[in-house]
């Protein structure tokens, strides 16, 4: 089945209601042969109490967009994916605007997947360097 990249950005957005991703408004807009690009507004939704984007927020968009290319450059329809390890090093604070994470590989094995994510503003200034490690298990 050839779908369209609209159509599999569609499929990413329709696999996120009632989700995480969707309270946090996180929305895949981009992808290529090895990489996925998800966005996230930052607001007071996602701030911490002194006003600024917390850490926890952005580690859920790192592993988002990370979960969901493993699920689409592997056979997505057959394994279960998860996240079993995710370190973050957050370099830059933020008050609004928005957040873009992009998901490359590092080792794409059949079972376990690395991933490095960089979280960055609209300026493509580093807010957080994120490494997540996922594993591929077969649905039965």
């Amino acid at each position: 089945m050839n779908l369209t990249k609209e159509q599999i950005l569609e499929r990413l957005a329709q696999s996120c209601k009632n989700t995480l991703m969707e309270t946090l408004e996180i929305k895949y807009i981009d992808f290529g042969e090895d990489y996925l690009v998800a966005q996230m507004p930052v607001t007071p939704r996602v701030h911490q109490p002194d006003g600024v984007l917390h850490g926890g927020a952005m580690v859920a968009l790192a592993e988002s967009v990370g979960s969901a290319a493993s699920f689409m450059f592997l056979d997505g329809e057959h394994m279960y994916v998860r996240g079993i390890e995710i370190s973050a090093n957050h370099v830059k604070s933020k008050r609004d605007g928005m957040v873009y994470a992009k998901a490359t590989f590092i080792h794409k094995g059949r079972t376990t997947q690395l991933w490095n994510i960089d979280v960055v503003d609209e300026e493509d200034m580093l807010i957080s360097k994120v490494k997540l490690t996922t594993i591929a298990l077969p649905k039965k």
